[in-house]
């Protein structure tokens, strides 16, 4: 009962996540362009801490389920299966502290082009693993499905 409770979290954080990504993908990040240059310091501050409180909850509730599912394996989601979801999440991980937070760390300085094409064009490594992970997770969610119907 706990293992599904946490794969049903693990479902959520991880569609919520892949919606963000993809909103922040080709809605947010680009629209940077045309922020006020005079304020665009000011701008990526913020940015950067509202951001920070909407997807710090899910990434770590996802995190956390990821690592509990290769742990304790769901009769639905085997630990390969587990263990190939945390991989992909672990990309993830790394992408985001090495590649896109240091550009946000420059863009707080101002806005540099170089830095924001570069923060759009890694930002990918993102968006595509987040949606394999939705892949994965809705297949699983659609063998529960079939089970419970």
């Amino acid at each position: 009962m706990l293992t599904t409770i946490v794969l049903l979290a693990h479902l959520a954080a991880t569609l919520f996540m892949t919606g963000v990504i993809w909103y922040v993908q080709v809605v947010h990040y680009p629209l940077f362009r045309l922020a006020d240059p005079a304020r665009f310091a000011e701008f990526e501050v913020d940015h950067s801490r509202f951001t920070t409180r909407v997807v710090v909850p899910p990434m770590l509730l996802e995190l956390a389920s990821a690592v509990w599912l290769v742990v304790f394996p769901h009769a639905l989601y085997s630990r390969p299966l587990a263990a190939l979801g945390l991989a992909l999440l672990l990309v993830i991980w790394w992408s985001t502290w090495t590649l896109q937070v240091p550009q946000h760390v420059v863009l707080s300085d101002g806005y540099d082009e170089a830095a924001h094409d570069k923060l759009v064009r890694t930002n990918w490594i993102r968006t595509v693993f987040w949606t394999l992970r939705s892949v994965l997770v809705l297949v699983v969610a659609g063998r529960f499905l079939m089970l419970h119907s």
